[in-house]
């Protein structure tokens, strides 16, 4: 099968993030440990409300600066929000190429406090044909409607379509509708899966 689109996660595949940093910064502003931080988030359901869409940021802000006693206003948590974000892990010449020849997709679980800061922050993102992003679509992954939403935008056959994710759970979703995954391992790992498969993703 030849492929005509390809897929690739954002957090821990194009750009790199360490969660422990925004919770050792939001630590500096509450009187909670950041190991104790995450503890406190999860029972919420918040950030994955922020990340379907179903909340607006301040609101989000607004509600988990009560749960952790914040003593901050939206501009600085959001820049701690965002301080997780650090090195691309795929080159930006990748990106180019892959882009030159098929139709590429970014396939993210995100939030909009976040993806605004990525977008300006991170220029390679131009190359993307499309940006599927769960707050957009109010799907998380691994539900199968975010696939769907980027197999309409890439109007391709989900045969016809690669895609590379950190996250095992998130790849085998993928395989279920029938899309080429695989598990993102580093980016040399990335190359030997593209050209066993064909896909050119070098400079001419």
């Amino acid at each position: 099968m030849v492929h005509k689109a390809i897929f690739l996660d954002l957090g821990k595949v194009v750009i790199d993030f360490d969660f422990q940093r925004g919770y050792r910064a939001l630590e500096g502003i509450c009187p909670h440990a950041a190991a104790e931080i995450p503890k406190r988030i999860a029972p919420t359901g918040l950030v994955e409300r922020l990340e379907c869409g179903l909340i607006e940021p301040r609101d989000f802000v607004s509600r988990l600066s009560g749960i952790l006693e914040l003593r901050v206003d939206y501009d600085r948590f959001c820049a701690i929000w965002n301080h997780i974000f650090t090195a691309p892990l795929i080159p930006e010449s990748m990106l180019a190429a892959l882009a030159r020849r098929y139709r590429l997709l970014l396939l993210s679980n995100t939030n909009r406090i976040h993806f605004e800061m990525i977008r300006q922050a991170y220029p390679m993102l131009r190359h993307f044909h499309h940006l599927v992003l769960s707050y957009e679509v109010h799907a998380m992954k691994p539900r199968p409607e975010i696939y769907r939403a980027a197999l309409d935008r890439a109007g391709c056959r989900p045969e016809e379509c690669f895609y590379t994710d950190d996250i095992a759970a998130y790849v085998d979703a993928a395989r279920t509708l029938g899309i080429d995954a695989v598990q993102f391992q580093g980016c040399e790992q990335l190359e030997r899966e593209l050209h066993a498969r064909g896909i050119a993703f070098a400079d001419d």
